[in-house]
C-alpha cells in the first residue's frame, strides 16, 4: 500500500463513517455481526472509535433485494480524507468485498459521510467526495449518524445533521381543501 499522508495540521480529524452490510459474512454471521466487527477492524487498523450508532434495519437501494443492516460510527484519525478512504477500502477487502455491481449485495459497506474539515473533493477517477453525495437523501445514514452527532453541520447546506433528518423524513401535510395532487378542487 502506498505512505499514507498526513493532514498539513497535526491534530485528530473527526469523521462520521457510515457502515452498511446485507449479506452473511463466514466469519462473522449475519450483516448486524458484520458491522460489529467492521467497527473493532477499524479500530486495529488505528482509527481511533469515539461512538458507534445502533444498527437499523432498511430496504435496499437499487437492484438487491435483501435487507440492509445499518449504522454509523464517528472516528478520528491524523490521516487525511483519502487515507482513511483508503483503510475502509482495506477493511471491506478483508470482508470479501467485491466492487463488481453498484447497489448490488454486499458483504460490507464504509463510507465517509462527513469530515470535521469540511468538503474535500479528489480524484478523476474514483473521486472522493465528502460530505457524501447522497447522504442527505438517505434516512438509513442520516438516522444513525444523527444519533451520534445530531449537531454536526453539512459544510454544503449548513443544516445540521438533526434539521438534515427532519426535512427528510417529515410528514407532507396538504392544506385543508387542497387537492393532495396539488389542484384545488373546492
Amino acid at each position: 500500500m502506498a505512505a499514507l499522508r498526513r493532514t498539513s495540521e497535526p491534530r485528530l480529524w473527526r469523521y462520521v463513517i457510515a457502515l452498511g452490510s446485507n449479506q452473511r459474512q463466514h466469519r462473522c454471521g449475519s450483516p448486524r455481526a458484520v458491522l460489529g466487527a467492521a467497527v473493532r477492524a477499524m479500530a486495529a487498523a488505528g482509527l481511533v472509535v469515539e461512538q458507534v450508532a445502533p444498527v437499523i434495519e432498511s430496504a435496499p437501494v437499487g437492484p438487491s433485494w435483501r435487507r440492509y443492516a445499518n449504522g454509523a460510527a464517528v472516528v478520528c484519525s491524523v490521516l487525511s480524507p483519502p487515507d482513511v478512504l483508503a483503510v475502509l477500502h482495506a477493511i471491506e477487502a478483508q470482508f470479501g468485498r467485491r466492487r463488481a455491481r453498484r447497489w448490488g449485495t454486499r458483504v460490507l459497506d464504509l463510507d465517509i459521510v462527513l469530515w470535521e474539515g469540511g468538503v474535500w473533493r479528489s480524484g478523476r477517477r474514483r473521486p472522493l467526495c465528502v460530505p457524501h453525495v447522497a447522504f442527505r437523501d438517505r434516512s438509513f445514514v442520516l438516522g444513525p449518524a444523527m444519533a451520534l452527532v445530531p449537531s454536526w453541520r453539512d459544510p454544503v447546506t449548513g443544516f445540521t445533521l438533526s434539521q438534515l433528518h427532519g426535512r427528510l423524513t417529515r410528514a407532507i401535510h396538504t392544506p385543508r381543501g387542497a387537492h393532495p395532487g396539488g389542484i384545488d378542487r373546492t
